[in-house]
């Protein structure tokens, strides 16, 4: 959109992004991901370390800054992405949020279901994005599923199921850490539990629940519980990090179920196989690849620019059922 005089815009560009911290994630996964999305530009890296900030810096083309709280200050920086590991997210959260800073955080948001509302409620307030990135949620696969369910390919929905596994932590990673927010429940059931607010909705409740926690670390290492929505189909998620890997969920039907792999972590070159079982009768269908975490970014600046919905309802909901599943496994061991 131009303005009224010559060689006047109103168009504010990309959104002007600042990392703070240089997690794993960020520096894999999202920084790459971000050559190809036009509507955020990464400006400015904050490290606690500096040598680490200049390497990522001059590795994707932004600026160093010498610490967090710089960074928020930096009026070049409208918008910030914070990977920090979950017990720290939630001040450097309200911090960027009260520095009115759109944020961009890692998952789980928050550590728990009291916190989550209060940051939901603060970025409310202050009209600003709050986006937790669970970046499976936007890849196009899973909304090909959910149409192939509301068109009753497989009949009225039953059940769904769904696992997400990853093999064991090195002793010194951050998920082993309890004061850190490490423990597989916070660390990977997000994903079975949002995949099944994804097809059966929000409002979700917790039937049983069970976790087995490490005996040396003092963390939750595997666990899985039973979820049921007011109209009576069930969802059952299974979550560890001691496993073999697995990313998986099946809807299962009156009349047949589908069944899908590698549906958390996909790469961005994976081409997706919806398998259809009827009776007597199976069917693949092979759709095209797509970039989630682009997708995700792309979803952020959206957000930011135009002031569309980022989750958050969902954020909350996931909160509170992940709240639920640890008191119930607590009071049922």
């Amino acid at each position: 959109m131009t303005g009224t005089g010559p060689g006047l815009s109103t168009d504010p560009g990309p959104v002007r992004l600042g990392l703070l911290g240089c997690a794993d994630i960020a520096v894999r996964k999202v920084l790459p991901a971000l050559a190809g999305v036009t509507g955020v530009r990464l400006t400015a890296i904050a490290s606690r370390t500096p040598e680490r900030a200049a390497d990522v810096a001059a590795r994707f083309g932004a600026r160093p800054v010498a610490g967090y709280r710089d960074l928020l200050a930096d009026p070049e920086v409208e918008a910030v992405y914070i990977p920090l590991p979950p017990a720290l997210r939630a001040p450097w959260v309200a911090a960027a949020l009260d520095m009115g800073k759109h944020v961009f955080a890692e998952k789980p948001l928050t550590t728990g279901y009291r916190e989550t509302a209060r940051l939901v409620a603060l970025a409310e307030s202050a009209g600003l994005v709050l986006m937790e990135n669970y970046m499976f949620v936007h890849h196009s696969q899973h909304h090909y599923v959910r149409t192939l369910v509301e068109d009753g390919t497989i009949g009225e929905l039953r059940a769904f199921q769904a696992v997400f596994t990853i093999p064991p932590r090195p002793a010194a990673d951050i998920r082993l850490r309890p004061e850190l927010g490490g423990g597989a429940l916070l660390d990977g059931a997000g994903y079975p539990i949002r995949a099944a607010q994804f097809f059966l909705g929000d409002e979700l409740t917790v039937l049983g629940a069970g976790l087995k926690t490490h005996p040396v670390h003092g963390v939750d290492i595997t666990g899985d519980a039973l979820l049921r929505h007011a109209d009576g189909v069930t969802a059952h998620v299974g979550f560890g990090m001691q496993h073999f890997y697995v990313s998986r969920y099946q809807l299962l039907g009156s009349t047949g179920q589908i069944t899908v792999e590698q549906v958390f972590s996909t790469p961005r070159d994976h081409r997706p196989v919806i398998r259809i079982d009827r009776q007597y009768h199976q069917e693949l269908r092979t759709l095209q690849p797509d970039d989630q975490c682009a997708n995700t970014l792309a979803r952020f600046a959206e957000a930011v620019r135009e002031g569309t919905d980022t989750g958050t309802a969902a954020s909350l909901a996931q909160a509170r059922i992940t709240e639920a599943i640890r008191k119930r496994a607590a009071a049922d061991p």
